[in-house]
């Protein structure tokens, strides 16, 4: 990962966004990370993972109690399984990739 400090991001911004369309770039303040500069296109593959969508189906559950909460969550769980079979993925291919994680 790039490294480029909060000054040099700032003066040089056009550079930061071209940078960041390759790979993600560390912004640092100080010397310590702030933040994280990304394409587009990788924040939408970052949002798409596994703990994404239980972080998401927590939220949404939250509020809900015993059976309600339960039918609710495996009723997400069941279309998320529709979704990754829609696009090609077994069981296989699920467990691999959150080995790799």
């Amino acid at each position: 990962m790039l490294t480029m400090t909060s000054l040099a991001a700032q003066n040089q911004f056009g550079t930061l966004i071209d940078a960041s369309q390759r790979q993600p770039v560390a912004v640092t303040r100080r010397g310590r990370t702030v933040a994280v500069v990304m394409s587009y296109e990788d924040y939408q593959a970052s949002t798409q993972t596994i703990p994404f969508h239980v972080a998401a189906l927590i939220s949404e559950n939250s509020p809900l109690r015993g059976k309600t909460a339960g039918d609710s969550m495996r009723l997400h769980l069941a279309k998320m399984s529709n979704k990754a079979t829609e696009e090609g993925l077994t069981q296989d291919d699920v467990t691999r990739m959150l080995n790799d994680e």
